[in-house]
């Protein structure tokens, strides 16, 4: 099979032959993995924008949305060969600098670098995830430097975390708002961010424990644990990441993979009960968990830095 054909693009099975052709020619396959990603993102965004319509019309049958569907895939094909979105110049230079090989060096790439990247379509889906929030990221810290969250106002958190939480709202469907909601409860606006021993933020905005299925970093830290509406103060260990991006990523993985999140997913497009399911399955204690983040969604401080945010992002720079 030719690296080119559309086939590779389409389906996850493509992914085998991509790797055997990186394996032989890591940097000249490097562009063709990126502009695979891309597609794919793109068709994972044609999917959500359908699934967020009305739903089917007079005229739609079973057949009719199989040729739509088609239509979709043959239409980010397209895209993403003639320039796409920007995401595979992105997704290149990522892979490039998370392997530590630079464009203008011209020295040759190792073959785990590419193969690691196309092991298979989870590991896949996360890839591509990623690139969609780097651009985004790109985009407002080289305006907004960073700042340490323990100095933020809640201006700083909603325009530190809106471009990613918008991003990551996109895969499930949700208002990325509610996002900001859950992780200003969890942190407090980033103010109480778990941290390691030796002081360094674990970025972990969604307060997700570190349980038998994580094999990342850790830190333990103490937190509030309701039994029977009892508050009880315990030590546990929770997951450490390397960003806010990737918290934001784990946290749509996380619940993306555990069935009993499922009817939380199926309702993600209303916020409230999106919480109350979330609650209900279990992914916290606090009986109030979704009075409290709906609260926060309807209060004036997040709204009205919502607005400064909009109003600064209309502004000629």
């Amino acid at each position: 099979m030719n690296i080119g054909d559309t086939s590779v693009y389409t389906d996850f099975q493509g992914l085998g032959e991509l790797k055997a052709m990186a394996s032989r020619d890591a940097d000249g396959s490097l562009e063709k993995v990126a502009q695979q990603f891309e597609s794919l993102f793109i068709q994972q965004m044609l999917k959500t924008m359908r699934q967020a319509s009305l739903g089917k019309g007079l005229m739609d049958s079973d057949q009719s949305l199989f040729y739509r569907d088609m239509y979709d895939q043959q239409l980010a094909i397209g895209l993403a060969e003639s320039g796409g979105m920007g995401l595979a110049d992105v997704i290149i230079r990522q892979l490039q600098s998370q392997r530590g090989v630079e464009k203008q060096s011209g020295a040759e790439m190792p073959t785990k670098q590419v193969t690691d990247y196309t092991r298979d379509a989870q590991h896949l889906k996360v890839v591509t995830k990623s690139a969609a929030v780097v651009a985004a990221s790109e985009q407002t810290q080289a305006v907004r430097p960073e700042k340490d969250p323990a100095g933020w106002n809640i201006d700083d958190f909603v325009q530190q975390l809106l471009p990613l939480a918008s991003e990551a709202a996109t895969l499930i469907g949700i208002q990325p708002q509610a996002l900001l909601a859950q992780a200003a409860l969890e942190t407090g606006w980033g103010k109480h961010m778990m941290h390691d021993p030796g002081g360094r933020s674990a970025n972990n905005l969604f307060g997700i424990k570190a349980d038998q299925r994580w094999d990342g970093e850790r830190v333990k830290v103490d937190t509030l644990e309701y039994q029977e509406g009892v508050a009880v103060k315990k030590r546990d260990h929770f997951r450490a990441y390397g960003s806010y991006r990737d918290s934001f990523l784990d946290y749509v993985e996380f619940l993306r993979g555990s069935p009993r999140y499922i009817k939380a997913l199926e309702v993600a497009g209303d916020s409230e009960r999106y919480f109350s399911e979330l609650q209900r399955a279990g992914y916290a204690t606090d009986p109030k968990y979704a009075n409290k983040i709906s609260s926060i969604m309807a209060g004036d401080e997040l709204r009205s830095a919502l607005a400064r945010f909009k109003a600064g992002a209309a502004e000629p720079l």
